[in-house]
């Protein structure tokens, strides 16, 4: 039964198997049950290899995160903006919709609180550290066009609206084309700044709680990449040096 499953799915479309291999499956059942085969063979069929969460979370180093921020021309109106914006991805691990999303009203300067509009429309108040407020407070004071519309970052030509997802995550790909980084994304700022948190002693919950997770199945992704204290709990080598 192996055999005839291995034979009849492509290897180049993983994603045929969760189809074929039930479908089989159910198809030897019904043959059974009408009395076609004399065996359950419904029970011999291999079930399908479960790969989600098998990937390790990719973050970039210290070094190029300081190279992404310095690489922002910061006497410039678009250089302010865009250090504000890097700036709350590597720190608070945002996600490019949720830098969209930001209003003048979700800053909570005397509280030292930002709003973040997450994901099922989830508003969660978060603490404003101090380096991430000095840079937006840069940006409002000192880059943000003036305008009507209430998002707190916006385009720097006319007309001065918002900005989209997209353009967020070009600000990440311009900031790479400066320094000469390989592209990355918004979402792998998100995964290095939890893995900043993690390096600093931070564990699982309290990284769940300050990326706005609300599956701890989501965190534990970032138990893989701990290797100070995996090493604790992995098995020596059979017949390698204790």
């Amino acid at each position: 039964m192996t055999r005839f499953v291995t034979a009849n799915i492509p290897r180049s479309r993983a994603t045929t198997a969760p189809i074929v291999v039930p479908a089989l499956r159910s198809f030897l059942r019904f043959c059974y049950l009408e009395g076609v085969i004399t065996r359950p063979l419904h029970n011999a069929v291999p079930p399908v290899a479960g790969w989600r969460m098998s990937g390790l979370p990719k973050g970039i180093s210290d070094s190029s995160v300081q190279r992404l921020l310095e690489s922002c021309d910061r006497s410039s109106a678009r250089g302010q903006r865009d250090f504000a914006i890097l700036t709350l991805l590597v720190r608070l691990g945002l996600r490019a919709g949720e830098v969209v999303a930001m209003v003048l009203a979700d800053l909570d300067w005397r509280r030292g609180e930002l709003i973040v509009h997450g994901k099922a429309r989830r508003d969660e108040a978060v603490p404003l550290p101090k380096d991430v407020g000095a840079a937006i407070a840069g940006y409002l004071r000192e880059g943000r066009p003036p305008t009507v519309d209430r998002h707190v970052f916006v385009r720097c030509y006319a007309p001065f609206r918002g900005l989209t997802m997209p353009r967020v995550s070009g600000v990440v790909y311009d900031a790479c084309d400066r320094t000469g980084l390989a592209h990355v994304g918004a979402h792998r700022l998100r995964h290095t700044a939890a893995s900043t948190m993690l390096a600093n002693g931070a564990n699982l919950a309290e990284i769940g709680e300050a990326l706005r997770q609300r599956s701890a199945t989501s965190t534990a992704i970032y138990a893989k990449v701990d290797r100070a204290r995996l090493s604790a709990l992995a098995r020596p080598w059979p017949g390698s040096a204790q």
